[in-house]
């Protein structure tokens, strides 16, 4: 059998101390770790919903749209303001323009403005 430990007492006893206080260390570190991710997993469910329709505001006083997202676009300025479909529909139709990353116009099947495709020069 594999009796590699020390004859004596007191080093066993010595031994033993030193186990117990490694084994106090990993437990209060599993404790911690788990209180860590409970804490993590709470804040991921008290997170609102994400919006399907963003808009971002401008600078400065009224603060007015500049140009509308969608809501999981990585494209979104810091001040924005979740919208309804609706609106986001609207504020495209009204001429706010629309992420050329997310192209909500596209999603929303918002029509491009009327006119000419190719300028006079490029004919």
């Amino acid at each position: 059998m594999f009796d590699d430990l020390p004859a004596d007492l007191a080093r066993l006893l010595t031994l033993r101390t030193w186990h117990a206080m490694w084994l106090q260390r990993i437990d209060a570190k599993i404790a911690a770790v788990r209180q860590h991710e409970a804490g993590q997993e709470r804040a991921r469910h008290s997170r609102p919903p994400q919006p399907d329709w963003v808009i971002e505001l401008g600078i400065g006083e009224g603060r007015r749209p500049i140009e509308v997202h969608a809501g999981d676009c990585y494209a979104i300025g810091k001040r924005r303001r979740p919208v309804s479909q609706d609106e986001a529909r609207r504020l495209l139709a009204a001429g706010i323009r629309a992420c050329s990353h997310c192209t909500p116009d596209t999603t929303l099947d918002i029509p491009l403005p009327s006119g000419p495709l190719l300028t006079a020069a490029a004919r």
